[in-house]
């Protein structure tokens, strides 16, 4: 069987929500949704359960009008928010340390970046690469449809070639370029800072690529005529530049989702901690006498006096929530595919 031509379960997933158990639903809690409106969806649960518990559980609503329940939860939680926000400002700084440091290894780092802009610019065949992370990559995205679309070319001027061996470097040409076309329409007009840049790049499935590339390639090595086997070269060269780049703006991305993370906490440690601060000086139940709805003010009231105090937390936990979940999908760097597959003896040496 084709290295493209197998069945959709029986092939690592190019897009995400493919690979995500759960769906679009999971995909959207884990990373595309706004971790805004993570966190406040984590919230309302924690709410809607502590509400639950205290209307339907066992014990008795009549605690809450005492003053040391009250005092007992909400006292960790100013010690938490303290303690908490004060954690990650440091995490910050020390994110940030890596930014300093003396002139030879600024200077380095300048050497490093240029000599792997004017490597990707040679095997590409332009003069200047573009400055924007999502138009480098649209281009490095871009340049495999086009190699690839090469290829094909050269299959159709070597009538002499094998039918299996040009059937299957075809099937492998055209899903990769119709793969390109796709996530380089992602990548248009997309702004570093916004989870699509790295969203794209993550559905550019390129390590399964460079495998059934150079398996493909290499089966056939012998028959190769020499205009397909320096196309096929052309277009695996290109493919090995993506993982670098990707990898380079993804750790750009998660620097810039511990500033937001910092940023996030800096607006509402203070309010959450004025909230927690007045349920523990101020508030009294019985001042909220009655039900709605057959629930309690009192226990209505704590609970999202609670909701407040823990925000700082649910947005740190949305945030941290996508940079591991990224981080998992990101581990390995070249053809290598941690994901669990269903290909059995396929993906044994040859």
């Amino acid at each position: 069987m084709s290295e493209s031509g197998r069945n959709a379960s029986e092939e690592t997933a190019d897009t995400m929500v493919e690979r995500v158990h759960g769906g679009r639903p999971a995909l959207w809690f884990l990373v595309k949704g706004n971790r805004i409106l993570v966190a406040g969806a984590m919230l309302a649960a924690a709410y809607a359960v502590l509400v639950v518990l205290g209307e339907f559980g066992p014990g008795s609503i009549a605690k809450l009008f005492e003053p040391d329940p009250v005092f007992a939860l909400f006292t960790p939680i100013i010690i938490g928010i303290i303690m908490g926000v004060s954690l990650v400002l440091t995490f910050n700084q020390l994110v940030l340390s890596e930014e300093l440091g003396p002139l030879g290894d600024q200077r380095e780092r300048m050497v490093e970046a240029m000599r792997f802009r004017e490597d990707v610019e040679a095997a590409v065949g332009r003069n200047t690469s573009p400055p924007e992370p999502s138009v480098f990559l649209r281009g490095l995205v871009e340049a495999t449809g086009e190699r690839a679309e090469a290829l094909i070319v050269a299959l159709e001027s070597e009538p002499g070639m094998g039918e299996t061996a040009r059937r299957e470097i075809r099937e492998y040409a055209e899903g990769l370029a119709a793969d390109a076309d796709r996530v380089a329409g992602d990548l248009e007009g997309q702004q570093f800072g916004q989870f699509e840049v790295v969203q794209s790049a993550l559905e550019y499935n390129y390590s399964w690529k460079i495998y059934s590339g150079r398996r493909v390639r290499n089966r056939y090595e012998s028959t190769l005529p020499a205009p397909v086997a320096e196309e096929f070269d052309g277009l695996l060269d290109i493919l090995e530049f993506f993982g670098p780049a990707r990898e380079h703006f993804k750790t750009l991305y998660f620097r810039w989702e511990i500033i937001n993370i910092s940023r996030a906490l800096a607006y509402i440690a203070l309010p959450a901690l004025a909230v927690a601060a007045y349920m523990i000086l101020v508030f009294e139940t019985g001042d909220v006498a009655g039900t709605t709805a057959g629930i309690d003010h009192g226990l209505l009231v704590v609970g999202l006096g609670f909701a407040v105090g823990v925000t700082p937390f649910a947005i740190f936990l949305s945030y941290i929530l996508r940079i591991v979940t990224v981080a998992k999908w990101t581990l390995a760097i070249g053809p290598f595919v941690l994901r669990e597959t269903d290909r059995g003896n396929d993906v044994e040496w040859e």
